[in-house]
């Protein structure tokens, strides 16, 4: 008996997977298919070889995998075949949205999402209809992975969605609340912005200093621009990226973990929260601001950064305990949170942080005015901060994932201090990680040493000079 797996339509085809002689044969194995095939068992009550079950099993599925697969059996007696199709389908990346203001008062948002095999489909609406775009264009990369995007010209007060995804299956969607203070289109705008890897939603600020932002214009154009939507809805080479995707990798995570810091919490006898030593939770009391989460049971840390870079970590699972759904991670300019329950704890008072969002488990938010939602999958077990002091950036990390959460950008003035808050109704710890002292001080050495090595060679050229002089 011999049993013989193939790609394609033809027995002639290199074997995938070779029967014979009571044994499987790897001499003629295609070399894409090594260690991926191998016999298994069509269900838990398969008998698998011995009960005529020659099922195929291929493991580290690929894009190339796509295609018909034979099953070809013979013996001296007699022979038959089968065929079955391999559809292969890759699930692309959260769509991101930017918005430019234009003229009108209309708003020019676009969507893109990549890494789809098929081409996936993308649909516009509002709250209380679909809405239709001309403007849907596919790219395709070398690995056969597919970029779609999309531009739609939308009233500037609107609420608008975007979802890209597969017919047969829920598609990936992100929603942008667009408001009247979205700036103009100017590649000199001064606003700050916030820029997130896995998803990106745009809004403005009401003080008009903080949006959120994916694209951009390339070139610096003046308020007087008079390129009309339709014609900007047809030039997708005009955008670029504001931030890199190599901003996303885990190289940006290695190289903010340097600036490693153990930062401490600053015990003030809050009666509404429990501290022990790096842990921090809610204390089940009844504090007067309800069931909302508010400045009342948030604690700062200690030090306080006044330039520099500066990275900690912040764990929300233990492995004797639920993941924490309700919590604060950032930095704020006070030096002592003020016992206000109608204080708006927003960038515009002094604060600025990462948060669970009430409710819906797996989305966070940032405290912008108004604020912003977006969904994260899956949610993070360890956050990371690296606060950026001079350039004005506060950075949030996914440190199992080694991926960026976001970006927020604005203009630090004063001493800065890390802020925690445990939430409410939610028992189960966070804790401040901390480091051993040995690591920040290699780090710190290197550093000493790399200023020294330069401050020497900087030297050396002048001495030379003086001794020829001699």
């Amino acid at each position: 008996m011999e049993v013989r797996w193939y790609q394609g339509g033809a027995q002639k085809e290199t074997s995938i997977l070779l029967y014979k002689a009571k044994g499987v044969d790897y001499t003629s194995q295609k070399a894409s298919y090594t260690d991926r095939v191998s016999f298994g068992l069509k269900d838990g009550t398969s008998g698998g070889l011995k009960t005529g079950d020659i099922s195929l099993k291929l493991q580290n599925v690929t894009l190339e995998d796509t295609g018909k697969y034979t099953c070809f059996v013979s013996s001296l007696a007699d022979y038959d075949s089968a065929s079955v199709s391999l559809i292969v389908r890759e699930t692309g990346r959260p769509p991101l949205l930017s918005a430019t203001m234009k003229d009108d008062d209309k708003v020019n948002v676009s969507c893109e999402s990549e890494g789809w095999h098929p081409k996936p489909e993308l649909r516009w609406s509002d709250r209380t209809e679909a809405l239709t775009s001309a403007d849907v264009s596919f790219s395709k990369t070398s690995a056969g992975l597919y970029t779609v995007r999309s531009w739609l010209l939308v009233p500037s007060s609107s609420e608008v969605s975007c979802a890209v995804g597969f017919a047969s299956e829920v598609p990936k969607e992100i929603k942008m609340q667009l408001t009247n203070s979205l700036p103009e289109e100017s590649g000199s705008s001064s606003a700050g912005w916030v820029a997130f890897g896995i998803l990106l939603a745009a809004v403005l600020a009401a003080s008009g200093a903080l949006y959120f932002l994916y694209f951009r214009r390339k070139a610096n154009k003046s308020r007087n621009d008079t390129t009309d939507g339709a014609q900007l809805m047809n030039s997708p080479d005009d955008i670029e990226p504001l931030l890199s995707k190599a901003t996303w990798s885990s190289a940006a995570l290695s190289e903010a973990s340097k600036h490693y810091v153990n930062v401490q919490l600053m015990d003030t006898g809050n009666q509404w929260i429990k501290i022990k030593g790096s842990k921090l939770r809610d204390s089940e009391a009844n504090p007067p601001d309800g069931d909302r989460v508010t400045s009342l049971t948030a604690v700062r840390g200690s030090p306080g950064f006044t330039s520099g870079q500066h990275y900690w970590e912040v764990s929300l699972a233990h492995s004797y305990s639920d993941a924490k759904k309700s919590w604060w991670i950032g930095v704020t300019d006070k030096q002592q949170i003020p016992d206000d329950k109608s204080l708006s704890p927003t960038i515009n008072n002094g604060f600025w942080f990462l948060s669970s969002c009430p409710n819906q488990e797996r989305t966070v938010q940032v405290n912008t005015d108004p604020e912003v939602y977006f969904p994260l999958e899956p949610r993070p077990k360890t956050v990371g901060v690296y606060l950026d002091y001079d350039n004005g950036k506060l950075s949030f990390y996914n440190v199992e994932g080694k991926c960026l959460i976001g970006s927020l950008a604005a203009k630090f003035t004063g001493e800065l201090f890390p802020l925690f808050n445990p939430g409410k109704g939610d028992r189960s710890p966070m804790e401040v990680l901390q480091r051993a002292e040995e690591v920040q001080s290699n780090n710190i050495i290197t550093e000493v040493q790399i200023l020294n090595t330069e401050q020497d060679q900087s030297v050396k050229p002048e001495k030379s000079q003086a001794e020829s002089s001699k």
